[in-house]
């Protein structure tokens, strides 16, 4: 694994124009990086990172089986219990889910080790699937990356299929929140899949959803069979409609026992369940006994958060990173410190993305600090020897 540089497009800003990559640079920054990419070998992508996500989002789905059925599981993720029966249900019906993508410390060496599962509302989709893929298709064509130079990228096709899979025909809302460019940006991209999938495809803002008391239904007072959305379950099961009996006739991805697998708690049930496993890092609950074994090494981070908020960082005893935010009135979980690899000054993670079941693709992130979020930078990979 390596951060190797590269001579940018001279056109690129025309070309995130036309694809409709509109986020590409946020407050004068760049988030989108054309002048350097990581290159990987075929063993390394297979071996360290394919499988390793493979193995993980079988060990995810076995961990749904064991909680959706446990109170005390479920009290402890803080998943409020009139969600609870929404939640089974779900499961026991197997409703299907789209996608996920785990986040990863890896350095090139040894086991890829999981930070985090962005298993409902992951973002980077686009970028990861799309752009990184033209990126390595014009580096090849103006000889700036070698003729065979490939990437592990499926992820557009795999999206596609599984949305003849998962829906079949019919119609799909598409929602999020409204002036929020980057989830904008990423469901347009996901309905574009499902329309070359053949379904119906619309969208509708998550504050223009309404419901008819049987259903939710859209602006045109149509019902809602299937809604996406990137509005968080922990979000909607504490909203007004998150009790409403709509809740039980609109399916959705993804699917409410994905609230199970987006909750940071998975990391410590995880460990409590496969302690030692090679690609897990040891992780407690914070007001549990277990979190004092990590005393002097650790993350410290919030049940429920988003794009790395509240999170700090501890080395020997030592605070060495932090973050603000707003989120941490559940409580936390401590995971022992795996600081991600820095190259040039920067440090970097891996996002392994899950489609279905299925692990098709990364990509990955970088920051000035070890603490990757909102603003970190987005930078293409290559498959090199």
């Amino acid at each position: 694994m390596r951060r190797l540089r590269i001579a940018p497009r001279p056109d690129f800003a025309e070309y995130a124009r036309q694809i409709g990559f509109t986020y590409h640079a946020a407050d004068g920054q760049p988030y989108w990086q054309d002048e350097a990419y990581y290159a990987f070998t075929l063993d390394q992508i297979e071996n360290d990172l394919e499988t390793p996500s493979q193995e993980l989002a079988a060990l995810c789905l076995d961990m749904v089986g064991r909680i959706v059925g446990s109170e005390r599981d479920l009290t402890r993720l803080r998943i409020p219990a009139h969600a609870w029966p929404l939640i089974l249900d779900s499961w026991r019906r197997r409703q299907p889910s789209l996608y996920g993508r785990f986040d990863m410390v890896y350095d090139g060496h040894g086991p890829a080790r999981l930070l985090e599962y962005n298993a409902d509302t992951p973002t980077s989709l686009f970028e990861s699937a799309v752009v990184q893929w033209h990126w390595l298709e014009n580096g090849r064509e103006r000889r700036a990356l070698p003729d065979d130079a490939d990437q592990f990228n499926s992820i557009h096709e795999a999206l596609i299929q599984r949305w003849r899979v998962v829906v079949g025909a019919g119609h799909v809302h598409f929602s999020c929140m409204k002036d929020m460019v980057e989830d904008e940006g990423t469901i347009g991209y996901l309905a574009d899949c499902a329309a070359q999938a053949g379904l119906g495809v619309s969208s509708i803002y998550i504050t223009d959803i309404g419901d008819d008391g049987e259903r939710f239904v859209d602006l045109a007072e149509k019902p809602i069979d299937w809604l996406f959305k990137l509005y968080p379950w922990e979000w909607m099961l504490t909203d007004a409609f998150g009790r409403s009996p709509s809740m039980k006739t609109t399916r959705f991805l993804e699917p409410p026992w994905k609230s199970i697998l987006s909750n940071k708690g998975l990391l410590a049930l995880l460990w409590e369940a496969e302690p030692g496993h090679p690609n897990l890092l040891p992780a407690y609950f914070a007001d549990e006994p277990g979190a004092a074994k990590l005393a002097r090494n650790h993350v410290r981070k919030p049940i429920y958060s988003r794009e790395g908020a509240n999170i700090d960082m501890v080395d020997r005893g030592r605070a060495i990173a932090h973050s603000d935010g707003t989120y941490g009135a559940e409580g936390f979980i401590v995971q022992e410190l795996a600081m991600p690899p820095r190259f040039d000054g920067r440090y970097a993670t891996v996002g392994s993305w899950i489609v279905g079941d299925t692990a098709c693709g990364i990509g990955l992130r970088e920051d000035d600090t070890p603490i990757i979020g909102n603003m970190s930078r987005f930078v293409p990979h290559a498959i090199i020897g």
